[in-house]
């Protein structure tokens, strides 16, 4: 999932770690309580519910979508041709985190930051409710520029409302994390049944409407839970008081708002320009070279982006720090393996749904969007229980890499049930307790690795540099998700056989580099130092 996410306010470098938290107000960190945390974890479990209830909503029906025919409405896409959008779209999402960090630590503040990037979004959900290839498109840069500028910087809200000494951090953000999912989960139900289910096309075919416009009434729902989240948080505002706020410069004054957004848009365009060109490359290399130069000029890229975070910021830290950072890039690399094969659900998966599996369960037919609620449902289950073992277990708890290792690990076993099903087909349809079986092993490793690594970076992060912590995380989705459009780009529903090895070499390489990320688990924790 999501697809998800830091010390708020970005203070002078002569300020100390513990200046800092002397700084935030008491009401903060032991007034009003939620679930045993800051009362302020509310107002963010809520806003992110929302957001992620609008974000998944449209993700549910994107490939969908694309992939109709245009007298259903759709664009009528090929599959790759899609999956490579999709895979596009989401990695921009996650890339744009980092200028988004960079834009709330030094020009907006992180609570500015959050209240404009969901304006965007919800401005980018109501724009895909129209019925144009120019209004889909428009709505997709929207929803990246807003999210670049949210998601990386609540979650490093959430990560200041702790103490660094507080245990109840991991706690914290399994129950953010259960807020995300509960807004993953209403989603597909919402927005799918008003794009897919023949209900609602013949209630609007009623109204005066075509049928085939029933996914604009989806988009739509998107923007009208992006909206309800805005209006939360701004009543919640007041629980954050001292969290977040906007920096101060030399002069002692803040930045303008309109400066600050302006300059956010500059580097995010220029970042647009640079991907896009990229892309271009890429697809060039791929097309004469084949496949494997294709990946290898994505590893060329990312070593380049290394080489420019290393250049720029790195070279000027202490020795403990440099390690943690290299702790962090570590978490990186591993992340895209993760993200690459578990944001197969969006697409590959998601078409896995709707032209393989029967979409009835004890005799009840459901639009095969649904199956996207699988994943968040069994995290609202799940995350409580993963929260509170890891209370219990105190520092007795697996460490953070060996936690990682295991989510690797996992979403490679869900790919090779996901095969085996293929075997099942016989010329019909699937069962829909392969895809439940899948979900259910997959998000089990999710709960080991995404919540724990957004913990993880709010620890290993040096004050100075949280905000650009949080944007090198969100590299990896960007990563993974980019790869991930690649590999779905290879579904053929025509030929099942060709599925259910696609779905083997995904597994397999889940499976590969968990072994070597236990390995290397000792080494990584001796550079985290005190850090779990």
């Amino acid at each position: 999932m999501c697809a998800a996410k830091f010390i708020s306010i970005p203070v002078k470098e002569a300020h100390t770690m513990s200046a800092a938290i002397a700084e935030t107000p008491e009401g903060v960190m032991s007034g009003k309580q939620f679930f045993g945390h800051p009362i302020g974890l509310m107002t963010l479990f809520f806003t992110e519910l929302w957001e992620r209830f609008s974000y998944y909503g449209m993700r549910a029906l994107l490939v969908l979508y694309m992939t109709a025919s245009h007298e259903n409405g759709g664009l009528g896409y090929s599959n790759a041709q899609a999956a490579l959008v999709y895979g596009t779209y989401t990695s921009a999402v996650y890339l744009l985190a980092m200028p988004g960090g960079w834009a709330a630590d030094r020009l907006l503040g992180l609570k500015y930051a959050v209240f404009i990037g969901g304006i965007i979004i919800a401005a980018g959900h109501f724009s895909m409710a129209f019925e144009s290839e120019v209004a889909f498109y428009t709505g997709l840069v929207l929803i990246v520029l807003g999210t670049g500028l949210l998601k990386p910087n609540i979650s490093a809200i959430v990560g200041r409302l702790y103490r660094p000494e507080d245990q109840r951090r991991d706690a914290g953000f399994s129950i953010f994390y259960m807020g995300i999912n509960i807004g993953a989960f209403l989603a597909p139900l919402a927005c799918g049944f008003l794009a897919q289910s023949d209900t609602w096309k013949h209630t609007i075919a009623g109204w005066g409407f075509q049928p085939s416009s029933s996914w604009h009434w989806g988009f739509a729902a998107a923007g009208i839970g992006m909206t309800l989240g805005l209006v939360q948080y701004i009543v919640g505002f007041k629980y954050l008081e001292g969290v977040g706020e906007r920096p101060v410069r030399e002069d002692g004054n803040t930045t303008p708002v309109w400066e600050g957004l302006a300059s956010y848009l500059a580097v995010a365009f220029a970042l647009f320009a640079v991907v896009a060109g990229l892309q271009q490359l890429h697809g060039l290399v791929v097309g004469r070279l084949g496949n494997a130069a294709g990946y290898a000029y994505i590893a060329l890229v990312f070593a380049g982006i290394i080489a420019l975070v290393w250049f720029s910021f790195l070279r000027t830290l202490a020795e403990d720090e440099l390690k943690r950072m290299l702790a962090i890039v570590y978490f990186f690399l591993a992340s895209i393996v993760f993200w690459a094969l578990f944001e197969q659900a969006g697409s590959s998966l998601n078409l896995y749904a709707d032209r393989l599996t029967d979409c009835r369960i004890f005799g009840f037919a459901f639009p095969s969007s649904y199956f996207q609620s699988l994943n968040p449902i069994l995290i609202i289950f799940l995350a409580p229980v993963f929260a509170w073992l890891w209370v219990q277990w105190g520092d007795r708890q697996p460490s953070s890499p060996a936690k990682f290792s295991v989510g690797i690990l996992l979403v490679g076993v869900g790919f090779v049930v996901a095969a085996v099903g293929v075997a099942f087909l016989n010329g019909g349809k699937l069962s829909p307790w392969w895809l439940v079986a899948v979900y259910l092993i997959h998000t089990v490793g999710e709960l080991c690795l995404s919540p724990v690594g957004l913990s993880t970076m709010t620890k290993l992060a040096p004050e100075r540099l949280s905000g650009l912590v949080m944007g090198i995380w969100f590299l990896g989705p960007t990563f993974g998700n980019y790869i991930g459009g690649l590999i779905a780009g290879h579904f053929d529903e025509t030929r099942p056989e060709s599925v259910g090895s696609l779905f083997y070499q995904v597994a397999a390489t889940g499976i590969v580099v968990s072994v070597v990320a236990f390995a290397l688990t000792p080494f990584i924790r001796r550079l985290m130092g005190n850090v779990r």
